[in-house]
């Protein structure tokens, strides 16, 4: 049996809380650190949900690309300005994404397409497959046609469950600033859903 002494258990001892690390706030100590293997568990452990919100604003892949991969690399580069006092890591990355859509859809307003994001919409029978992408083509036209901070709002809240807190966090705003700001996205939303059934009955 291998018997680890003085440099060489302090060594294997880290190597070992690394490869364990789950939590959040475990990892990022650790990545202010340096720890490039708590960075690369932090990147698995939120990929999804960044990439995800990236598409619902962007809607193309090119773009959700560059602003997840920016993300990612200000999780490395400025690690340092986490407090765990003040926000969760997953409010403060999507606090980054955040900010990083809304300036890229701000200097460049012909940004949104409209991939299909298959993935997330669950799975339906073949009879029912075209009625589904009808609809979900319908919201996400909707969804395009919202100033970006109402869309964010939405995505956070409707796609990605975060509390009013939470979301508030994110667009570094107030929580009434925000109830305000959903309570017009919905309104939008309604609106452009209303007008899609009137030009196209079957749509909805």
């Amino acid at each position: 049996m291998l018997c680890l002494t003085g440099d060489n258990a302090q060594a294997e001892g880290l190597r070992s809380t690394v490869l364990k690390m789950t939590d959040d706030q475990e990892l990022m100590i650790a990545i202010q650190a340096g720890n490039a293997r708590a960075y690369e568990s932090a990147v698995k452990k939120h990929l999804k949900s960044i990439s995800h919100y990236a598409f619902r604003m962007l809607g193309n892949t090119k773009d959700t690309e560059d602003i997840t991969q920016e993300t990612f690399l200000r999780l490395w580069t400025h690690a340092d300005t986490w407090r765990s006092e003040k926000a969760s890591v997953s409010t403060w990355l999507h606090r980054i994404a955040h900010n990083l859509c809304i300036d890229y859809l701000r200097k460049d307003k012909s940004a949104i397409t409209s991939e299909y994001l298959d993935e997330h919409e669950g799975h339906e029978s073949p009879a029912e497959q075209p009625d589904k992408e009808a609809r979900l083509s319908s919201l996400r036209d909707a969804l395009a046609q919202l100033p970006e901070r109402q869309r964010s709002a939405i995505v956070l809240n409707h796609y990605h469950g975060f509390s009013n807190r939470e979301i508030a966090q994110i667009m570094e705003i107030s929580v009434d600033a925000l109830e305000s700001i959903l309570a017009r996205a919905r309104r939008g939303l309604k609106a452009e859903l209303l007008a899609t059934i009137k030009t196209n009955p079957e749509t909805l």
